[in-house]
């Protein structure tokens, strides 16, 4: 099967986004309208989890929010002041059901839910000790294993168990846990992914993103601490910290692509950040040129900040449809040529005869960047020069974002000369990882780099057990084939 939307296709993919609120009536009703928010952090499926202090309530769906929360009768059938809800683009386990989260266990003095942001990097190493333990898993999803580990913990509460069970895994994760006890939201140790609190009159909120917030008129009040544990119920919030202190390492691409830009993280706003990398590239890499067209919609505000930064105009050379949604259609190839432009389409009457600067944020497989330039040049542009806000895409991510294995990887099997003759521009020009610090307002430390930015230059700020095993595995079985 084929998608017709195949410019995003070629982009990575964060894992999901996780909404909860406690102490509001019809609580699930807000849980839907910020996973509405969130819908662009993962687009698979969608799940809420309520509790009217008595019963948990579940409903799970493939698909969008839209079509699966929207309905009336299906809110009612989620009764509670409290809820948590999760939107999935699965970077483990397969696309189904049994996978969709929050994941609900009745376990032996209490009811467990979950939703989980990020991605463990020991599920494996664990999942096989807990199935010679006795464990039935019912998914295959790595959040299950954090259920496991719960329910086998011998510590006495709820809490504790969670705690225990999480100073097991490795990884990233931010986390919305659901109990008859209350609320907890949590963040791993470096706050690799992010979460965020807020409020909605009495009620205290969660969400991965703070525009979340601004769709059900919350306020934020701050940022999850990487390693800390907030508990929410009607005695109040309180505040753990029960993991050995690190230096955070937050995911410095939820700055580049994942996050909205209306959204603010980690103190900073996201469309001004991207605005500022737009500046830093045209001052690292300027071209001559007429017009600056993003490709939308991620392209946007880095293609403003390269523009005012050059004096070059902004254009909208490339026009988006918004009203081409995930239909699926038979392969060939003339369909999937007919795809691109049912979902993007040149602004030809501009392009022609002028030298462009593309703009997008990253190159990953370049089967998008080679469409891209293609569709300029067939619109009669004189010149493609192609410039990425971010630095070149050359490994894997391991917590929680679905890119393609490294073999996969354009930047990683190419100089960018040679990702130049690939795609068919003039000239192509990635801004530096310093550059991509410096808008932040950063200065990155090479020997302790302030955010996870791994994907560019493989420095992993944790342990990879699964990955390392799965690689001498096949070290393993290529020595023994031989």
């Amino acid at each position: 099967m084929l998608t017709t939307n195949p410019f995003d296709d070629d982009k990575l993919h964060e894992e999901c986004g996780i909404f909860g609120i406690w102490g509001a009536e019809k609580a699930a009703s807000f849980v839907a309208l910020g996973l509405h928010a969130l819908q662009h952090r993962g687009q698979e499926a969608a799940g809420i989890t309520s509790f009217d202090g008595a019963h948990f309530h579940s409903h799970r769906a493939m698909g969008h929010v839209a079509g699966n929360f929207d309905r009336d009768d299906v809110i009612a059938r989620l009764p509670g002041r409290t809820a948590i809800g999760h939107v999935r683009y699965s970077t483990t386990g397969e696309t189904a059901l049994r996978n969709v989260q929050p994941l609900f266990a009745e376990l032996s003095d209490c009811g467990f839910a979950v939703a989980h942001n990020g991605n463990i990097s020991n599920a494996m190493k664990l999942r096989r000790t807990l199935s010679r333990r006795g464990s039935i898993f019912q998914s295959t999803s790595d959040t299950e294993v954090i259920i496991h580990l719960v329910a086998t913990s011998t510590q006495s509460t709820p809490l504790d168990r969670l705690i225990d069970a999480l100073k097991q895994v490795e990884g990233a994760y931010s986390l919305l846990v659901l109990t008859e006890e209350g609320l907890i939201a949590c963040r791993d140790p470096l706050g690799i992914r992010p979460l965020v609190m807020g409020k909605l009159g009495e009620a205290t909120i969660f969400a991965s993103e703070t525009v979340a917030f601004d769709v059900i008129g919350a306020t934020f009040i701050r940022d999850i601490e990487p390693g800390e544990l907030v508990v929410v119920n009607d005695t109040g919030i309180r505040s753990f910290r029960p993991f050995e202190a690190a230096k955070p390492r937050p995911c410095i691409f939820e700055h580049v692509y994942f996050s909205r830009p209306d959204s603010v993280v980690d103190g900073t706003s996201v469309y001004e950040v991207r605005k500022n990398i737009g500046a830093e590239l045209a001052r690292e890499a300027p071209v001559e040129a007429d017009i600056v067209v993003p490709v939308p919609d991620s392209g946007v505000p880095a293609a403003l900040g390269f523009s005012q930064a050059s004096g070059i105009p902004f254009e909208l050379g490339i026009i988006r449809s918004h009203y081409v949604g995930r239909t699926f259609i038979q392969p060939s190839q003339e369909v999937r040529n007919l795809g691109v432009k049912l979902k993007h389409n040149a602004n030809s009457a501009l392009i022609a005869g002028k030298r462009v600067v593309l703009i997008d944020d990253s190159i990953v497989r370049g089967t998008t960047s080679l469409k891209i330039v293609q569709m300029m040049r067939d619109a009669g542009a004189r010149e493609v020069h192609f410039r990425i806000a971010s630095p070149p895409t050359k490994h894997s991510c391991f917590y929680g974002v679905d890119t393609p294995e490294r073999a996969k990887l354009l930047a990683a099997q190419m100089s960018v000369e040679q990702m130049r003759d690939y795609i068919n521009a003039d000239s192509l020009a990635f801004i530096s990882i310093d550059g991509l610090y410096r808008a932040l307002g950063e200065s990155r430390d090479s020997l302790q780099p302030q955010r996870c930015d791994a994907c560019f230059t493989g420095e992993y700020p944790t342990t990879l057990t699964d990955a390392e095993e799965s690689a001498s595995g096949a070290a393993l079985s290529l020595v023994a084939s031989r």
